[in-house]
């Protein structure tokens, strides 16, 4: 690997050299042979229109950079090198669009605040050439090496970005930038713990460092851990009231909190001023799903859609209804917006997700699997899961937590009853199971809490899942540990308990991974596997784009292995601990429904109430994706959908091995 990156660097550093000593025409040379043997690399195509531009071959560097726009249109230095040729041509709007252009994408380049302070100064905008200046003294003021890593970091090289600024700081000590950046790098890899400690830690250092605090609250709120975003945005509104962000962050948690009315009303002062945004359309109308408005939600999301062309998450939002039906001119429309050379990534592969539903749902499976599979790719490509983790804990597991080991603690922990966990694989029918258990008079459903997950990331210490603690660690609790751990999940769920009712439901399906922990935490608690077969389930989750998580799902060969760790880990739970989880088989559930309710019930022990049977009629805010589907009576057309498929499934089949037989 050292040599390939090596040779990767050499071009590379030939052109920067030229470019060094003044030799722009052997620059330009050695960048175009660079380019000969990978046309498509980003630094190449940017080198050599730095060498064009500094030859005064300013049309051909501009011919240059829209090449490069094409295959990467939200690299900030293609924009800001445009800039420097508008200038050269003395076209002063121009190059401010230029220079405007790149530092929103990446507000970390001095070089275009400078000149956007010149520009700004020789064209009468005196304020905006004052807020450049600011810019480029923030700048100046800031270590080399933070300004260059913010800067890696806004163009997407995240890995360099992080080595160079950990570095930095194991040198330099703390220090307020470095530190809120390394942050935002966790959270760009969804290492939340660590991000969320990083600015705590800039908040006892800067209190006021609104921007750092605001961080704060998006780290809080990707964590679940709700009622600490309402503290943090409520200190941000007292600073300044009218700040649209703010109010959206703020929006966005009582949404949350299930305050969906709330949520709507500050929503709705907001488009008041901004009629036409797209993203607040966008939460307008998920909030409207999650209250079963299912109407009015369409017409938000179209509205999201027309606000601006080629919006890729409208578009999926539409598809991932599961009721909606695209017309001839919206499918065209996704068509084209998927093929345009300069779609960002995120909507490219929104889009493709949104095309195989709309494909599908016409029938044309080969064009819909075609979707899928490209949306599933271009999702991949910026994952970083990895399934050997999985696999090392789930081995873990089975060797920690043996029937010796549970016999040794028998009741531990807190003794209540009240949850109800609903455990399993996505899109295995655990939302039917929830519906079905919410339509209880005795009975609440929340959402998916995630409560066990920051527990077990508290557990597994600073080492990440590559050098975990847990679940060795479990053998080191003490009873008073797992009492405490039961207690405090009873207070902390309270926050999304509204009914007052005796029991409640947790459905966060990945918890089956930590059924051990919450035996012992909570082992009056009922636990409900929902299972579903493994080619349906697997390629229902390969047809799913998730709002976040649930990385394992974007290739046959991940979701096949997850899946099979799953049913592994399952089967250890039966044999250490008989009885105390219910397996729930979806396509039994819906081919023999009453009386697979009743043994549901039973199992919680619940009296059967005729109202579980017509879940669809219970009014209650359903946040996954299945929420439209569990507000119509039960129904059999998904069970087999999958088949449609199966000329493309080989591998799916190839790497679920038995497990894929019926």
């Amino acid at each position: 690997m050292q040599a390939e990156g090596a040779a990767l660097a050499q071009p590379a550093a030939r052109v920067r050299e030229c470019l060094d000593r003044g030799q722009f025409a052997e620059a330009q040379r050695q960048a175009e042979a660079w380019l000969a043997a990978t046309p498509e690399d980003r630094d190449g195509l940017y080198m050599l229109a730095v060498a064009q531009r500094l030859q005064g071959r300013l049309a051909e560097a501009l011919a240059t950079l829209e090449r490069l726009e094409v295959l990467c249109p939200e690299y900030s230095r293609l924009y800001q090198e445009r800039g420097h040729c508008h200038v050269m041509q003395r076209q002063a709007q121009s190059a401010i669009e230029a220079f405007e252009h790149a530092v929103r994408l990446n507000p970390a380049l001095p070089a275009s605040w400078k000149t956007l302070e010149a520009l700004y100064r020789m064209t009468g905008r005196a304020a905006d050439a004052a807020n450049a200046g600011a810019h480029v003294a923030k700048l100046a003021s800031l270590p080399v090496a933070v300004v260059t890593a913010r800067s890696m970091f806004a163009d997407g090289e995240i890995e360099a970005a992080e080595k160079l600024v950990r570095q930095y700081l194991l040198t330099h000590g703390d220090h307020i930038e470095g530190m809120r950046l390394l942050a935002q790098i966790g959270m760009k890899h969804d290492v939340l713990d660590d991000a969320e400690l990083l600015l705590e830690g800039v908040l006892q250092m800067e209190p006021q460092y609104r921007a750092a605090r605001f961080d704060y609250v998006q780290v809080l709120l990707q964590r679940h851990k709700h009622r600490e975003a309402r503290e943090q945005i409520r200190l941000l509104l007292e600073a300044e009231p009218d700040n649209r962000a703010y109010l959206t962050a703020q929006a966005t948690i009582s949404t949350e909190l299930g305050e969906c009315e709330q949520a709507l009303a500050l929503y709705g002062e907001l488009l008041r001023e901004a009629p036409d945004h797209p993203e607040l359309h966008l939460s307008v109308a998920h909030t409207l799903k999650t209250l079963g408005r299912q109407q009015e939600a369409v017409e938000a999301y179209q509205r999201a859609a027309a606000a601006r062309p080629g919006y890729g998450d409208a578009y999926w939002s539409l598809a991932n209804l599961k009721t909606y039906r695209f017309t001839d001119e919206q499918i065209e429309r996704m068509r084209q917006a998927e093929a345009a050379p300069r779609v960002a990534l995120a909507d490219r592969f929104h889009l493709c997700f949104a095309l195989g539903k709309a494909l599908e749902d016409r029938g044309d499976y080969a064009q819909s699997f075609a979707y899928y599979e490209r949306g599933n790719a271009l999702k991949k490509s910026e994952c970083r899961y990895r399934p050997e983790f999985t696999e090392r804990n789930t081995a873990l597991q089975i060797e920690v937590c043996t029937r010796e080991f549970f016999a040794a603690r028998e009741g531990w922990g807190c003794p209540s009853e009240a949850p109800i966990f609903v455990i399993g694989l996505p899109r295995s029918g655990s939302t039917l199971i929830e519906q079905i258990l919410a339509s209880h008079s005795q009975v609440e459903g929340t959402m998916e809490l995630s409560d066990i997950p920051r527990l077990v990331q508290q557990l597994r210490g600073r080492g990440g899942e590559a050098d975990s603690r847990y679940p060795a660690v479990l053998a080191e609790l003490s009873r008073a540990d797992f009492t405490r751990f039961g207690e405090q999940y009873l207070t902390d769920t309270r926050l999304y308990r509204r009914a007052g009712k005796a029991r409640f439901i947790d459905k966060m399906p990945n918890n089956f991974r930590h059924i051990g922990l919450m035996h012992l935490m909570l082992p009056g608690a009922r636990i409900i596997d929902a299972r579903r077969g493994a080619m349906a389930c697997c390629f229902s989750n390969f047809k799913q784009l998730f709002a976040s998580g649930q990385q394992f799902t974007y290739s046959f060969e991940d979701i096949a292995r997850y899946y099979r760790t799953y049913v592994q880990l399952m089967a250890h739970w039966e044999r250490v601990l008989p009885g105390a989880v219910l397996r729930v088989q979806h396509e039994e559930l819906v081919a023999d429904f009453e009386p697979q309710v009743r043994r549901i019930l039973e199992f919680c022990g619940l009296p059967f109430e005729p109202g579980c049977l017509e879940f669809h009629k219970t009014p209650r805010r359903v946040h996954t994706a299945s929420s439209e589907q569990v507000r119509r009576p039960i129904y059999t057309e998904g069970l087999e959908q999958w088949r449609h498929f199966e000329p493309w499934l080989g591998p799916l089949k190839e790497a679920l091995g038995a497990l894929a037989a019926p």
